[in-house]
C-alpha cells in the first residue's frame, strides 16, 4: 500500500500541471532567434526580388554601355523605336501613346540625328497605325531628320503601313509583310442565344444605332464603305511613298502577304539585309559615325517585371500574354472596331 501511495505521490509530481514555472529566456537566446528569423526574411526577399532587380540594373547598365561598331557616345543619338506586337494603344508589348510623345520630344532635341523603326508587327488599329505613320512624317518635316525602318519577322498590314514613313526600308531575308487591307470582326451571338433561351432587346433612336447581332444588308454596306475608306487611305500612303502606280498597289493589295523578295519586286522595300547591314546603312547616308545608338524602351510596370523575373511552376511571362490575347479578344469583338491588321 505503501508503494502505491509513493508511486501516485510521484505521478502527480511529475505531471506538468504539478511542475514549477519555467524562468524567463535568456536574453541571449532571444537575439540569436531574432538575428536567425531577420536573416530568413531578408534571404527569401533577396531571392524572390534578386533576379527582378539584377534584370533592371542589368539593363539600365547594358543602355548606358550601348553601343554600335566603332561608335562612341559624345551627345548626337540614332533613336531605336521598337514598334513591336499589336499596334494600339493600351498594348502590353507596343506603347502607342508613350511612342508618340516619345518621338515629340526628339524634335525639340538636337542631340538627335535620326529615327530608326524596328518593326515585328502583324498591324493594328487603323487609327493607331495612321497616327504613328504621321507623326513620323512630321518629324522629318519638323527636323529634317532621316528615318530609316527595319522589318523583323513580321511586318504586315498596320505593320507594313508605318513604315511608309521611313526614307528606307530594310527587311529581313525571312521577313512576313504586305497583307495589305483593311479587317472589321464582330461577334453574331444569335445562335448561341436561342439554343440557351437568351434574347437581346435593344431600344435604339434609329435602326442603325445597335448594329449587328445579325447585321441587316443595309448594315453590311454602312460597315463595308467604312472599311473601303480606310483601304483606300492605304492605298494612297503607299503610292505617295513608293512611287508605285495606284493601279498597281490596287493589284497586289488584295490582303495577301508577301516573302521580303517579293516585296522588293515589287517595289514595297528597298533591301534585304541584317538589322546590323540596315544600320550600317543608316550611318554610312547620313554621315553618323560618331552617333551614340539609343534603343528607346518604353516603362514596364514593376508587376510585369516581377512575373518575368521570378521563376516559378508556372510560366508567368506566358500567363500574361494569354491573358493579353483572352482580352484583346474580347475588346476586339465587343464593339465593332477597324484593323490593319494580318487576321484573327
Amino acid at each position: 500500500m505503501d508503494e502505491q501511495e509513493n508511486q501516485i505521490i510521484d505521478k502527480t509530481q511529475s505531471s506538468p500541471s504539478q511542475r514549477p514555472p519555467k524562468g524567463p529566456m535568456k536574453p541571449g537566446l532571444v537575439a540569436l532567434c531574432v538575428i536567425c528569423g531577420t536573416i530568413m526574411f531578408l534571404g527569401f526577399w533577396f531571392i524572390l526580388f534578386g533576379q527582378f532587380f539584377g534584370n533592371l540594373f542589368g539593363n539600365i547598365s547594358h543602355i548606358a554601355d550601348k553601343s554600335y561598331g566603332n561608335f562612341t557616345y559624345h551627345g548626337d543619338t540614332i533613336d531605336v523605336f521598337y514598334v513591336e506586337g499589336t499596334i494600339e494603344s493600351g498594348g502590353t508589348s507596343y506603347q502607342h501613346n508613350w511612342t508618340l510623345n516619345q518621338i515629340d520630344d526628339l524634335m525639340e532635341n538636337e542631340n538627335n540625328k535620326g529615327i530608326f523603326l524596328y518593326v515585328n508587327s502583324p498591324g493594328g488599329g487603323v487609327y493607331e497605325s495612321d497616327e504613328l505613320y504621321l507623326k513620323l512624317k512630321e518629324y522629318k518635316e519638323v527636323t529634317g531628320r532621316p528615318v530609316y525602318a527595319y522589318m523583323a519577322q513580321t511586318a504586315a498590314s498596320g505593320g507594313l503601313y508605318v513604315t511608309m514613313a521611313a526614307d528606307k526600308i530594310f527587311a529581313n531575308r525571312m521577313t512576313m509583310t504586305g497583307s495589305i487591307g483593311v479587317i472589321m470582326s464582330l461577334t453574331d451571338t444569335t445562335g448561341l442565344q436561342e439554343l440557351i433561351g437568351v434574347k437581346t432587346e435593344n431600344v435604339t433612336t434609329g435602326p442603325n444605332k445597335a448594329m449587328g447581332n445579325p447585321l441587316t444588308d443595309e448594315q453590311r454596306e454602312i460597315l463595308q464603305s467604312m472599311v473601303d475608306e480606310s483601304y483606300d487611305i492605304f492605298i494612297d500612303i503607299i503610292v505617295e511613298n513608293r512611287k508605285l502606280s495606284e493601279e498597281k498597289v490596287r493589284e497586289i493589295a488584295d490582303g495577301r502577304l508577301y516573302s521580303s523578295n517579293q516585296a522588293k519586286e515589287l517595289g514595297l522595300i528597298d533591301e534585304i539585309g541584317t538589322y546590323e547591314e540596315a544600320m550600317q546603312s543608316f550611318v554610312d547616308t547620313y554621315k553618323l559615325e560618331d552617333c551614340y545608338i539609343h534603343h528607346q524602351s518604353a516603362p514596364v510596370s514593376i508587376i510585369e517585371e516581377i512575373l518575368s523575373s521570378v521563376e516559378s511552376g508556372v510560366d508567368s511571362k506566358d500567363a500574361i500574354q494569354d491573358f493579353a490575347a483572352i482580352s484583346k479578344y474580347i475588346e476586339t469583338h465587343q464593339t465593332p472596331k477597324i484593323m490593319y491588321y494580318m487576321g484573327n
